[in-house]
């Protein structure tokens, strides 16, 4: 499997226990990491997709919550969620990964973990951001964390919501 697919799944696992758990999400990396074996390059990207997730994830949970209101947040799947989450870090905020390899990931991941209906409720939610994107891109730099939010420390990472 390729390394980044790997990080995304693994960044996905950790975001979707810290979701559901309440379980920090740097030590829950560690753990697992220390669990099975990964490329130090799939560790890395897994570590800058889940601090830059929980960075921005008051800002992402808007524009979700903006571009799919019949899906409130707290209603929509936990792992569709972070799907979603991932796929807006990497091609809004990082700016690494091209829109469509973003998008394509997102609904692999979808139809890995999520319901019959994920990969399409994804497709269609980011398709709607990939036409908004430059728009949202300024949008979301307009306030981005300071260099000491870069780690957030356990007691800096926004709390999961509420199930």
């Amino acid at each position: 499997m390729r390394t980044r697919r790997r990080a995304r799944r693994l960044a996905l696992e950790v975001l979707y226990e810290y979701d559901l758990a309440g379980h920090a999400a740097l030590p829950t990396l560690a753990r697992r990491l220390s669990e099975q074996e990964m490329e130090t390059v799939a560790a890395e990207f897994a570590r800058v997709l889940i601090g830059g997730i929980i960075d921005y994830q008051a800002k992402m949970d808007s524009i979700i919550s903006r571009y799919a209101p019949e899906w409130p947040l707290d209603q929509m799947a936990i792992i569709d969620r972070n799907i979603l989450r991932i796929a807006i870090y990497e091609f809004l905020i990082d700016g690494e990964t091209p829109v469509k390899v973003a998008i394509n990931e997102a609904v692999e991941l979808a139809k890995t973990y999520g319901s019959d209906s994920a990969p399409r409720f994804v497709n269609g939610v980011l398709g709607t951001l990939a036409d908004e994107s430059e728009n949202l891109k300024t949008e979301m730099q307009s306030d981005e964390p300071t260099d000491e939010d870069e780690e957030p420390s356990d007691s800096e990472i926004p709390e999961p919501l509420p199930q």
